[in-house]
């Protein structure tokens, strides 16, 4: 509460131009930043949208990625089922031969590859055909380990629509020729942050595909999804 109001005398303490000339100024300013502000999302949305697709109509690829999104008492959150669902649907049709799961298992008590391939497993796909990369620790790591660990080249991405667009722009930036899959997702509180999120991580989407950084951990080149792919 102190916090609240701490932040509604700071709005009042603004003080707006009384003057039209100042008025138009400030209204041209705010204008320009938020031109600025969605620039990089809206280059994202027109470059990857093409590549957006469904289930059912996807080209097919050597191997789905399917991207962590958090986990509820140890085991997939709606959000993160629905994308693993979308998997196994996949993988069910032979659009896909194999499954790479990518998320965070930065601390012992925190594993979302573990969970997602439990999840898929239970919904019968074979341990054989998942593949874990524990390192996926943002959007970007996943992409880069992808293809420079797991050596993907080709792949259908699975996530929700507001985030499959920048998993689409860097991936392609990471070297791998991807069409995804944008899950449909409850319009709940989630889905809102999910979607004013992306205006901001667009622009640090933007700088990671023209700067390629190494992701945060990189490590040795894994064999697993070429033998799961055999």
């Amino acid at each position: 509460m102190r916090g609240l109001r701490a932040g509604l005398g700071w709005i009042r303490r603004i003080r707006l131009p009384r003057t039209r000339r100042g008025q138009r100024r400030t209204f041209q300013a705010v204008v320009a930043l938020s031109v600025l502000a969605l620039l990089p999302a809206t280059c994202l949305n027109a470059t990857a949208g093409p590549r957006v697709r469904t289930v059912a109509d996807v080209p097919a690829a050597p191997v789905a990625v399917v991207f962590g999104a958090g986990l509820w008492n140890g085991e997939p959150s709606p959000y993160l089922a629905h994308r693993l669902d979308a998997a196994v649907r996949l993988y069910r049709a032979g659009t896909v031969r194999a499954v790479l799961v990518t998320g965070d298992n930065s601390r012992e008590d925190y594993d979302e590859p573990d969970a997602m391939r439990g999840y898929l497993e239970r919904h019968g796909i074979p341990p054989r055909k998942i593949v874990s990369d524990y390192a996926g620790f943002d959007t970007w790591d996943s992409c880069t380990r992808a293809h420079r660990v797991f050596g993907v080249d080709r792949a259908v991405l699975v996530s929700q629509g507001f985030h499959i667009r920048r998993a689409l722009a860097l991936c392609s930036a990471a070297g791998i020729d991807a069409y995804g899959v944008g899950v449909a997702a409850t319009h709940d509180v989630t889905w809102a942050y999910g979607g004013v999120r992306e205006i901001f991580a667009a622009g640090k989407a933007t700088a990671e595909a023209v700067l390629r950084p190494d992701p945060h951990f990189l490590g040795p080149k894994e064999k697993g999804l070429a033998e799961a792919l055999r």
